[in-house]
């Protein structure tokens, strides 16, 4: 759960190192709705890159910002809708971008959600203590970057197989990047890592780990969530229907908002994927796969497995064909011979491999269920292709350019003419099943508890009890603001 228990010593130093580092914190109220942004920090934006390692771009934690790379501010939920020229069936496939966030990925904002509740009630001490980001990529970044605007020393750990762009950027960022044996799969290499340095570092570390910090879960629900009812909202009025929400389980940060969206559609699905490759949810399984950052051989402490409705697995090789095909000349010149836009075509480096996974099974999706061109299924492009030039330029050294023929190919196999295999809608019993899951890694490994396991499970409230700690969280940054005295002297 979300601890908001005050410890006064270590919350001192925290005034007194954001006063320092003139650094004011977002409430998710200004997350949610920029127009709440103070105007000091909209002019101070004007001026800055989106990636900057400035403490203004935490007002930048939203999906609402100006897709642009520099001095922009905000405007309307940035998304895209995928046409059925490109997708091969009716229905509305649109997605949100996470590009547009600072360094190029929402899992920002994940990173902050974990982060912030500490930071406030004085549980981490920015002047002392090290903050440790374990992840499969994005989030470790995401959590490098907001303790760099906190001026706080980070430890990065990663699996040692993820693109060469992650670690390059990480290296300028923080202080200390981890490599761990594996890829995408490898997670418990990466907790093993974390157990190593709480033996060796004890108190000087804090440990954010996004597959069990609520955090993760809150913000996702209250951020991701909310924009998401935006853009359906649009769709809405145009008589269109919502039917659900698809996306890689990842650290299950992201399904949060499927939580959400229940709330407000209540006959809405939550479809979570992963890689055939590594098919934990669906088949037990296990494996290496190459979508890269999703995470796999366990199930997450924050997934409401209760509340997900379907699994459907996604073969890694699609995701290597489109990730060419949405990037290479002769794959997008092939599109637009086959009818799509013109406009979208050159949008397509908005799409990184894990979007790419969350698109084939929102087609899936959309197949199983019979969608119609009055249905709106919604996902997530957490990251761009800018992340993984280096894997394209692998690619064409493996299997040598790619022709006209494998463009025709990818197109009509990984998109037009998609199977609905590897698709499970769960049963009551099915669900059951992916939680118990959860014993394995969290109790036997971890060190939670079978009471909160069964709780996650049975108590009604358990869930509902997070997010309703989101007024005393914003409470909390609103007093820690004002006691720095930056409101109007930034």
């Amino acid at each position: 759960m979300i601890d908001l228990t005050i410890h006064q010593d270590k919350l001192e130093k925290s005034i007194e190192r954001c006063k320092e580092k003139k650094i004011l914190i977002p409430t998710f109220a200004q997350m949610k709705d920029p127009s709440k942004i103070p105007d000091v920090v909209k002019n101070k934006l004007k001026n800055l890159g989106l990636w900057d390692v400035n403490p203004l771009n935490l007002f930048r934690i939203t999906w609402k910002n100006e897709p642009v790379d520099k001095g922009g501010l905000y405007g309307d939920v940035n998304y895209i809708e995928l046409p059925s020229s490109l997708t091969g069936v009716d229905a509305k496939i649109v997605c949100l971008v996470g590009k547009w966030f600072p360094t190029g990925a929402h899992k920002v904002g994940a990173s902050f959600g974990c982060l912030v509740p500490r930071l406030i009630t004085g549980q981490f001490d920015p002047t002392s203590q090290k903050a440790v980001w374990p992840s499969t990529g994005n989030y470790c970044r995401g959590g490098a970057y907001d303790s760099a605007l906190l001026g706080c020393e980070s430890i990065a750990i990663l699996p040692e197989g993820m693109s060469k762009e992650r670690f390059e950027w990480l290296k300028t960022v923080a202080g200390e990047v981890i490599a761990t044996p594996g890829t995408e799969s490898n997670v418990k290499e990466i907790y093993d890592k974390c157990h190593e340095l709480n033996a060796t570092r004890g108190t000087d570390i804090c440990i954010f780990n996004q597959f069990d910090e609520m955090g993760n879960h809150l913000w996702h629900y209250e951020v991701t969530g909310h924009a998401m009812e935006e853009v359906i909202n649009k769709f809405i009025a145009k008589g269109d229907r919502y039917s659900g929400l698809v996306v890689t389980t990842g650290s299950a940060g992201t399904i949060a908002a499927g939580d959400y969206l229940k709330k407000v559609y209540p006959t809405s699905k939550i479809a979570g994927c992963e890689a055939l490759q590594c098919p934990t949810l669906i088949y037990n399984g296990f494996g290496a796969h190459r979508i890269e950052g999703i995470g796999d051989k366990h199930v997450p402490w924050v997934h409401n497995v209760k509340n997900t409705d379907m699994i459907i697995a996604i073969d890694d090789e699609d995701c290597m064909g489109l990730l060419r095909l949405f990037n290479e000349p002769t794959g997008r010149e092939l599109l637009k011979k086959n009818g799509v836009p013109a406009e979208l075509v050159d949008k397509l480096d908005l799409i990184g491999i894990s979007g790419i996974a969350n698109i084939i099974a929102s087609i899936k999706y959309a197949k199983y269920y019979e969608l119609t061109s009055k249905d709106v299924v919604m996902t997530v492009l957490t990251d761009s292709a800018v992340m993984y030039q280096s894997r394209i330029r692998e690619l064409n050294e493996e299997r040598g350019a790619f022709t006209d023929v494998d463009a025709a190919v990818t197109f009509n196999v990984s998109l037009k003419n998609l199977k609905i295999d590897h698709v499970d809608e769960l049963s009551y019993i099915d669900r059951k099943r992916v939680h118990n899951l959860k014993y394995y890694t969290w109790v036997e490994q971890q060190g939670k508890t079978v009471e909160e396991l069964n709780r996650q499970w049975y108590d009604d409230n358990y869930w509902d009890s997070i997010v309703e700690s989101t007024p005393a969280i914003d409470k909390l940054i609103e007093e820690f603001n004002a006691k720095t005295g930056l409101i109007n002297n930034i």
